[in-house]
């Protein structure tokens, strides 16, 4: 398992950016691919934006080209950097990381960090 600590939400304006932090601790082995999930309110959580330990990315279709993830491995910390915040970006952002194996529903979870747009 994989301890995992997030930082960097809040509130912002429509347009305006963020940058999550996600620190982890433990088993190299299950932190093959770490990345982001977000879940609005009232319903699932949907993912955001994952990397691997190469460096490989996949993102959610509402975020392309606006949101970024990347990985410092000697720190063992993503990060997603949020521009263009549009209202409907508002969530509770939750970082997973899990080895190669398994599912995200069977990784590891963060507590979840509160992004709220809006004027």
């Amino acid at each position: 398992q994989v301890q995992l600590v997030e930082s960097g939400g809040g509130l912002v304006q429509p347009g305006g950016s963020l940058r999550l932090s996600c620190a982890a601790s433990g088993s190299s082995t299950s932190m093959d691919i770490m990345g982001w999930y977000r879940q609005p309110p009232g319903k699932g959580r949907d993912l955001v934006a994952i990397i691997t330990s190469a460096g490989g990315t996949n993102y959610g279709d509402s975020v392309k080209g606006r949101f970024t993830i990347s990985r410092d491995n000697a720190k063992n910390t993503i990060y997603l950097q949020m521009n263009s915040l549009k209202p409907e970006d508002t969530a509770v952002y939750y970082c997973n990381a899990r080895p190669f194996s398994v599912p995200s529903t069977r990784g590891s979870w963060g507590q979840g960090t509160q992004v709220t747009v809006s004027s």
